[in-house]
């Protein structure tokens, strides 16, 4: 096993994003669900339990809905205002995901004191500064730019900014900066992550660069963590390059790009539908022509979805998502195996089980 493979792996299995279950009772809000759908029977279609990138529900007089909550509190350290923009689209990026036209925002931030210094840039996390990169502001300072940050990016996606909450009873350095979207289905049925059939097409929406290399840096593979960038006319384009392919009824399984990049989204869509996946890296769109395999792998680069289309169907879709001004490209395909295999040209990068070793976890 390689280190890239240890990287990705330790993403899917361990990390907490995504394996929230190992932390939280999802048995606990099934059941509660369960028990609250006698009173509205048939409104929820996709619960918490379901794993997938937003939840569906139906709300009575409107049709469906997608919903979805994410956080995004450590990057705020280093980068408040593309952190805060990320979470943000991220969070829309996820109600795509199910088929869905991003509406409504909430926000909540919670920090230290509104007169209390923060040091924020590279050596945020330390406390003190010995890049000569960073700068001292106020709390209060931060806040601004954190909300700037979500107001910008739902400017730049017509999104409502609807409520929220705001505390400073935070001790920690980290602040807490957490959306929840809400949103329209446009698809007359949820789209959803499992994969559905081997010999789909893997279609990629969107550039990857280098940027959002968390997994890689905690691998000791870069030396520098570089968080996500805010892509704002990006990500207004991979949206609408989204729903334009969704509009086609060819999709088959969607999901965005977020932690772990390439690699978990093929990974985990493969896992949860019980199949595998061939990919080849060197057929992604770039922002630059000089990464390497592993950054196009792993890379959280935002504004990025991937689609599982009929093989058939492709050349329809890709033309559909580039109509609106996105790139798009096919990176592979849904095999009948249980592993995700990832190439680069003709060179193996990563071969990802859908079930971690035994000895993975010692």
């Amino acid at each position: 096993m390689n280190r890239v493979e240890k990287a990705l792996m330790h993403a899917l299995f361990v990390h907490l994003h995504h394996n929230i279950d190992k932390a939280i009772d999802f048995g606990m809000f099934k059941e509660l669900n369960e028990q609250v759908g006698k009173t509205w029977p048939g409104s929820l279609l996709v619960g918490p339990e379901a794993n997938d990138d937003a939840a569906v529900f139906h709300m009575p007089g409107c049709g469906l809905m997608v919903a979805k909550m994410e956080s995004h509190c450590s990057p705020c350290v280093p980068r408040p205002y593309d952190a805060a923009a990320t979470g943000a689209g991220g969070a829309m990026r996820d109600v795509v995901a199910m088929g869905a036209r991003p509406m409504f925002l909430l926000d909540f931030i919670g920090t230290r004191s509104l007169e209390e210094e923060v040091l924020v840039g590279p050596c945020g996390f330390d406390g003190e500064c010995t890049c000569g990169g960073c700068e001292t502001m106020t709390s209060g300072e931060r806040v601004n730019i954190l909300v700037q940050g979500i107001r910008d990016m739902c400017k730049a996606m017509d999104v409502f900014v609807v409520g929220g909450g705001f505390s400073t009873s935070f001790s920690d350095i980290v602040p807490a900066v957490v959306v929840a979207v809400i949103g329209k289905l446009l698809s007359d049925r949820p789209l959803t992550k499992p994969a559905k059939r081997a010999g789909d097409r893997l279609i990629i929406v969107g550039e990857t660069d280098d940027d959002g290399n968390d997994t890689l840096y905690r691998a000791g593979l870069v030396k520098e963590m570089r968080p996500a960038v805010a892509l704002f006319g990006e990500e207004r384009a991979t949206m609408e390059a989204a729903l334009a392919a969704i509009r086609t009824g060819k999709i088959h399984a969607c999901s965005d790009l977020g932690a772990a990049g390439i690699g978990a989204a093929v990974s985990e869509s493969a896992r949860f539908g019980g199949l595998g996946a061939r990919v080849d890296l060197s057929n992604a769109p770039l922002r630059k022509p000089q990464l390497t395999p592993e950054e196009i792998l792993i890379c959280e680069t935002q504004a990025r979805m991937l689609f599982q289309v009929a093989a058939e169907d492709a050349a329809e879709v890709m033309e559909a998502a580039r109509s609106k001004g996105a790139p798009a490209a096919v990176i592979g395909e849904i095999t009948s195996g249980r592993e995700a295999v990832f190439f680069h040209g003709g060179a193996e990068v990563a071969r990802i089980p859908n079930e971690a070793p035994a000895d993975f976890f010692r």
